[in-house]
Order: C-alpha cells, then sequence, then structure tokens
C-alpha cells in the first residue's frame, strides 16, 4: 500500500489536512499539489472575488491531470466545521467563502471551479457572459471571432472585458447594474449571435448540436442562465499546461494571444502587473438595448433551460 503523507496547514485560525503534497497534479509542468496550493493561496484574493456567494461545482482529479475526473456539486464528506453550504433543488453545495476552504479543496485535488451564474438563494444575475466555443481542438481563429464580438458590443454602447476560458474558448464577460434578469440577457445575446452568424456565416454559428457545427465558432447565449455555470475567472484547468482563465485587454486580443499563454506559472506574476481587468470595467447600459429590443417586439425569452 502507497504510503501516505500528511501534514497541517492553519490558515486564518483554521486547520487543514494536507495529504500527500509531492503527488504530482499536472505532471508535464511539475505542479505538486504543494505547489498548486502555494498558487492558489497566491491567486486566492482573485478567484474567490468571482466564487463568494456563489454555488460551488468543482472538477475533482484525485490523481493528477492524467487520471480520471469527476463533477463535485454536493460537498464532499466529511466536512470541516468552517467550511459552510446551501441547498439548492436538492443540491448540498459548498460556499466558497475564504481562503481555509478553497485550500480544502485543493488539497482533495479540485482542479477546476465553477461557480453559479447567481448568489446563493437569488435568481438574478450577477454579470453577463457570452460564451465562444471552438468545435475544432485547436482554433486559431478564437482571437479573431472575441474581437468581432467585442467590436459589436463596442458599437451598441457596451464595453466589455475577454476571458480565456483556460481551455480553447474564450468568455466576453459584460458588468450589469441590478435587477437585469437573466432572460433579458438571453434576448440580448440572442441578437448579438444571429448578427455575427449573418455577417461572418464561415466563422460563427447558434446551431446548438455540436455535431451540426462543422468547424464553426458557436455563440453560445443559452449557457448563461439559472442552474447553470461557466469557469470563474482565474479558476485553474485541468489541461496539460496548468492553464487559467484569465481577463485580457483587447489590445491583447488584437496580438492573437494564445489561451496557452496564462498558466499556473505566471498569473502571478501577471496579477501583481495588471492586477483585476475585470474590477476596471463599471456596470454597462445594457438595459438600453433591452429597451430597444422590447420595443421592436422581440421580448426576452420565458422558456426556461
Amino acid at each position: 500500500m502507497a504510503r501516505t503523507v500528511k501534514g497541517t496547514l492553519t490558515i486564518e485560525g483554521q486547520e487543514i489536512q494536507i495529504t500527500n503534497p509531492d503527488k504530482p497534479l499536472w505532471p508535464e509542468v511539475g505542479i505538486t499539489k504543494a505547489i498548486y496550493l502555494q498558487k492558489l493561496a497566491a491567486i486566492s484574493p482573485y478567484l474567490l472575488r468571482y466564487c463568494r456567494g456563489r454555488l460551488l461545482t468543482t472538477i475533482r482529479y484525485p490523481h493528477g491531470v492524467d487520471g480520471e475526473s469527476f463533477y463535485q456539486k454536493n460537498a464532499p464528506e466529511p466536512l470541516p466545521p468552517f467550511v459552510s453550504t446551501y441547498v439548492h433543488e436538492g443540491i448540498n453545495y459548498v460556499m466558497l467563502n475564504g481562503l481555509p476552504e478553497l485550500l480544502w479543496l485543493g488539497n482533495l485535488a479540485a482542479l477546476e471551479f465553477h461557480p453559479s451564474l447567481h448568489l446563493a438563494g437569488d435568481v438574478l444575475p450577477c454579470e453577463w457572459m457570452i460564451d465562444l466555443d471552438p468545435s475544432l481542438p485547436e482554433e486559431p481563429r478564437i482571437m479573431e471571432a472575441t474581437a468581432i464580438v467585442g467590436d459589436v458590443l463596442h458599437s451598441l454602447g457596451i464595453a466589455s472585458v475577454p476571458k480565456t476560458s483556460g481551455a480553447t474558448g474564450v468568455q466576453i464577460i459584460v458588468p450589469i447594474p441590478e435587477g437585469i434578469t437573466f432572460d433579458e440577457l438571453r434576448s440580448v445575446g440572442q441578437f448579438v449571435g444571429q448578427y455575427v452568424t449573418e455577417k461572418h456565416p464561415k466563422l460563427f454559428t447558434i446551431e446548438r448540436l455540436k455535431k451540426n457545427r462543422g468547424d464553426k465558432i458557436y455563440f453560445d447565449y443559452l449557457q448563461h442562465y439559472s442552474g447553470r455555470t461557466l469557469a470563474a475567472p482565474y479558476t485553474p484547468r485541468a489541461r496539460r499546461l496548468a492553464t487559467v482563465s484569465t481577463p485580457l485587454s483587447w489590445e491583447e486580443v488584437q496580438r492573437d494571444v494564445s489561451p496557452t499563454d496564462f498558466h499556473l506559472l505566471n498569473i502571478e506574476q501577471r496579477l501583481k502587473e495588471r492586477g483585476d481587468l475585470l474590477q476596471a470595467l463599471p456596470p454597462q447600459p445594457i438595459g438600453d438595448i433591452i429597451r430597444h429590443l422590447n420595443a421592436k417586439g422581440k421580448p426576452a425569452s420565458k422558456r426556461k433551460g
């Protein structure tokens, strides 16, 4: 039987049991569990900002990125006393509200953090996200597509921040004022998605079935909805290069940066130099577009899903 090495961290007065600190989690880039926990602590002020108060889904890789994985929605047992949970639709979600909880999950080899798009106990979105999802395993046109969508939003008077998903795609994030609903954002997303698809039919598609998308980039305005998740800003991803979902400047999009440029080994330095690009943007006047669409007889869909 393999020997289990254990230790204890005391973080903010809470004791966290650490097991197998030398276990390789991203072997190709030399990241062990101990290094991972150090990196999580370094990025925690940024990652926690977009997870705190939300319903958390994690993806766990007990044997590292090359091993099997599973989604964890229900809080794992036993729960330390410092971990709080929230029951939503029969699922007992972990509330990722602080560094002790984050490192506890890190020790459990939770390598990805996917929070709900709304706060626990609320039905309104925290922000708006458009998901650009490539159909190809590698998509050299992803930044071109991102720039096009950003330009369309800008033409509508909406500033936005793109972020790499950490995998192959990009999400475009728009801070919103309070009171906007998921249905209203879907109506705007459908409007923008149809527009860019008509203007660039070889690049974009709004086809829901993956088998029918060919090589096009899926403009997904449906994923942003209650009960669904998208990768949090600054979450690590279980990809071989330990990429991190990273907000970008539009100048970087124009330079055609690669999602693999941003990873656990350099994200700390980037945050020291650039800070959180999402925090620089105030809520955008998206209500103006919603009122315009409603006036044209295109009210937000009420269909759930």
